[in-house]
């Protein structure tokens, strides 16, 4: 279709590779920036397993971003500086969608890009690349929060991925959009990892579920302090609902392979916000410290 948008992904992990081949599907030009010393190697074409069904799609694959009306940055926090690298042109670029993990990312990207062009967003769901080009969608759900900001220019584009049955929603108040996500994916991520249970096995055990529950209390009393419209209750009440849901967090999945772990993007916020406001955050203190210590453990050598 000659109206529609030409999207960008950097990044093709879970996340990208699914906002790619969705995009795709519907007909919209994508393409890949992935590393140059993959380029070579890599398909172009995408492989999605997803509840929303199964799937092919055809992409470009390049090794620096092309001038595109948007830019979907879907690398872990802790791969974000080193993947800039293939932005050799922003001014080519009309937006820039992160769907990083955490909240610091976006003052990082508007202090080098510009605030105009960066338009917060934020993704939940489980995805995961498990070889190149190859993605599977493993929840039920995945839902694509945009702040309205974005409205203009991306309002097609997020009728067409509902219409695949994604969750999709403009939210006016940013800082309500990004605290939003993150007090629930704080919660989830460190209370799965620290116990390496799956979402709903430390639902179903009192001591984690309580430790998860605090966790959200806390990131939201922070939450608030920040400027964000968040009532604790709703957020505890839909928290709840994902209990029977078995989900993996991805901080989970990278300790258990020996990757860095999204730690300071998940949880620094919420322990940093804390200490400029003076609010006690003992639960998210008490998991942070048995993820590090897993963390350790797993990168001590064997005796």
């Amino acid at each position: 279709m000659s109206d529609q948008l030409h999207h960008a992904i950097l990044g093709p992990g879970g996340v990208g590779g699914l906002i790619g081949a969705s995009l795709a599907r519907c007909g919209a030009p994508v393409t890949l920036v992935v590393r140059r010393e993959t380029l070579a190697q890599y398909p172009c074409r995408l492989r999605l397993e997803s509840p929303f069904g199964n799937y092919d799609a055809d992409v470009t694959v390049v090794a620096e971003v092309p001038p595109v009306d948007v830019l979907w940055i879907t690398v872990k926090a802790t791969q974000l500086e080193a993947a800039l690298g293939a932005v050799t042109h922003p001014e080519s670029i009309r937006a820039m969608v992160p769907l990083l993990n955490g909240i610091d990312h976006l003052a990082l990207l508007r202090s080098r890009y510009g605030a105009e062009k960066v338009i917060a967003a934020t993704i939940a769901g489980e995805t995961e690349r498990v070889a190149p080009g190859h993605i599977i969608h493993r929840s039920p759900f995945e839902r694509l929060n945009v702040s309205s900001a974005g409205q203009t220019l991306l309002e097609g584009t997020l009728e067409q991925l509902q219409q695949l049955g994604f969750e999709c929603r403009f939210i006016d108040h940013e800082p309500t959009l990004m605290w939003g996500k993150l007090v629930f994916l704080a919660s989830f991520a460190l209370t799965s990892t620290a116990a390496d249970k799956t979402t709903d096995e430390f639902f179903a055990d009192p001591k984690w579920r309580q430790l998860g529950l605090s966790c959200i209390r806390e990131g939201c009393a922070v939450a608030i302090a920040e400027g964000a419209k968040l009532d604790v209750e709703s957020v505890i009440a839909s928290a709840m609902k994902m209990g029977n849901i078995r989900m993996r967090s991805s901080m989970q999945k990278d300790v258990e392979l020996g990757k860095t772990p999204e730690l300071d993007a998940i949880a620094g916020p919420i322990l940093r916000g804390a200490c400029r406001h003076g609010i006690d955050v003992p639960a998210t203190r008490e998991l942070v410290d048995a993820v590090e210590r897993r963390v350790s453990a797993a990168s001590s050598p064997l005796p």
